[in-house]
């Protein structure tokens, strides 16, 4: 009954997860929806949540590590590739018990912690939260999408409009190339090892299997009924269950409870410790690690290390996206909200659901636009479109606080960067014809038209207006390097409101200054 509780539970969350990354046409949405990537554990210790990180410390405490089990995308995959791995197999897969690497868990979550310190990368490659949605934002999303142009054709060629087609394009190449990569070694280790990547490398893994060693609820073995057939050993994918010595390593469970059902002898039970009128029952009822202190220190200094907020130092190189060097960007431009460099590098873990969310398709997975700490965090460009002057999708979704919620008041005056003008190519000066295609997409008019000569007007700037959304540059016809474009900030502003500006400009003119 545990384990088809546990596999429901893990189902459903799984496929709620996928789809919300998924999901290009918004089907899911709203604060609820929004909980699936709060209830992540190292988004939730990086926006320091402190109820959702109450809520799963007070939950492995006490049941030990169900959100390893259940609730982590990247463990639920494990259990399908190795599910599958069971039924292919043309040999029983069996599983063998392995001792501990502690030392390998602890050294990979201090160093991991240490080096986020001054490099965050580190934390949002081995994060699993964030490395599963980059795997399905860079690799299943387009196959989703492709396959969502098919049913198109279908429905359409039979008057049903159901289905909308949707451009399907790589975001990010180096973004794909690590998804796949991730999605191979990971599969790889479960496909053989079962939950390797749990137990040696996932920081998340390491701090709740230090906590789940204190746990009222756990996998215990009655010695006294007890064979030694081995029979949980090889269904347990941790490999955490020595059955000559009939102990189970409690850090390394997952709570998959595979192996109750695997032994004929009932000698497996998940329940708490028991207490008799002489003390802790050790002998027939319960197998209990000792606990070396040693370790036990060295993984608190790993947790408390986990929990400790970074601090990282911005770049402050970016190159124009197309490589060439008509102009170059001195900050790429952080999504609204973002506040500054700064906070996206302390906070981001590069899990790209604000840039599968956004409706408009401007946010880019980085390549060294933001430099080598940066790789992969969300930036703006507007070669497919411009943002949205009323759109807050991307900070409504970010589960970390790498990029601040707004209301659609914040956002009208946030300025995450000013429009730069290079007047010498404008085509309206170029070829003496009219445009004005900048101005017209400009929601805040910081982009006027002016007389030029012979009745032609040119654009005309007020960066002080300006909120950095790429309406002009998105539309600008002037190619290959367009005339007029978006410099980032690395600390966002506040723009001033139009009519404001608007009635400064009356009042100078009335006192004729």
């Amino acid at each position: 009954m545990l384990k088809k509780t546990r596999a429901g539970i893990s189902i459903v969350l799984f496929s709620l997860i996928t789809f919300y990354f998924l999901d290009f046409a918004d089907l899911m949405s709203g604060r609820t929806v929004n909980l699936l990537a709060g209830i992540q554990l190292i988004p939730a210790i990086l926006a320091s949540a402190l109820v959702t990180l109450t809520v799963l410390v007070l939950l492995t405490l006490l049941f030990g590590r169900v959100y390893c089990s259940s609730i982590c995308p990247m463990g639920i995959y494990q259990d399908i590739i190795a599910w599958i791995s069971k039924r292919t197999a043309k040999k029983k897969k069996r599983y063998k018990f392995s001792k501990a690497k502690n030392i390998l868990r602890g050294s990979v979550l201090v160093a991991s912690v240490a080096i986020f310190l001054k490099f965050p990368l580190i934390l949002a490659f081995i994060d699993p939260y964030s490395a599963y949605g980059r795997i399905v934002t860079n690799v299943f999303r387009p196959i989703y999408m492709a396959g969502n142009n098919v049913l198109e054709a279908i429905f359409t060629s039979f008057g049903n409009y159901t289905f909308y087609k949707t451009d399907i394009f790589i975001m990010s190449v180096f973004a794909l190339a690590v998804a796949i990569l991730t999605l191979g070694i990971v599969g790889y280790l479960a496909w053989k090892h079962g939950r390797t990547y749990c137990n040696t490398i996932c920081p998340a893994g390491t701090v709740l299997g230090f906590l789940s060693r204190f746990s009222v609820f756990k996998i215990r073995i009655d010695k006294s009924k007890c064979n030694s057939c081995g029979a949980c050993e090889m269904k347990c994918k941790t490999a955490c269950i020595d059955s000559k010595q009939k102990t189970v390593d409690s850090s390394r469970c997952v709570d998959c409870f595979n192996c109750l059902n695997a032994c004929r002898r009932n000698a497996l039970h998940f329940r708490k410790l028991r207490i008799t009128n002489y003390g802790l029952r050790k002998d027939s009822a319960v197998a209990e690690h000792s606990v070396d202190k040693s370790k036990r220190r060295f993984m608190i200094a790993g947790m408390a290390a986990a929990v400790a907020a970074p601090v990282a130092i911005a770049e402050n190189v970016m190159n124009n996206p197309t490589g060439n060097s008509s102009y170059v960007r001195r900050h790429p431009v952080l999504p609204p909200g973002a506040a500054s460099a700064e906070n996206m590098l302390k906070h981001c873990t590069s899990c790209h659901l604000c840039i599968g969310k956004c409706p408009s398709r401007v946010l880019k997975p980085a390549f060294l636009e933001y430099g080598l700490a940066g790789i992969m965090q969300p930036t703006m460009y507007f070669e497919k479109g411009f943002c949205n002057f009323d759109c807050t999708v991307c900070s409504e979704v970010c589960p970390t606080g790498a990029i601040k919620q707004l209301t659609k008041e914040e956002k009208h005056l946030n300025q995450g960067g000013h429009v730069v003008f290079t007047r010498e190519i404008c085509i309206v000066q170029t070829e003496e014809t009219n445009c004005g295609a900048c101005s017209e997409h400009c929601p805040t008019q910081a982009v006027t038209m002016i007389p030029y000569k012979e009745g032609l007007t040119i654009p005309h700037i007020n960066i002080d207006i300006c909120v950095g959304c790429g309406g002009c540059e998105f539309i600008c016809p002037v190619r290959p390097f367009r005339a007029i474009h978006v410099e980032g900030h690395a600390v966002q502003g506040k723009a001033q409101p139009f009519e404001e500006q608007e009635k400064e400009e009356k009042e100078i003119e009335n006192f004729g200054f």
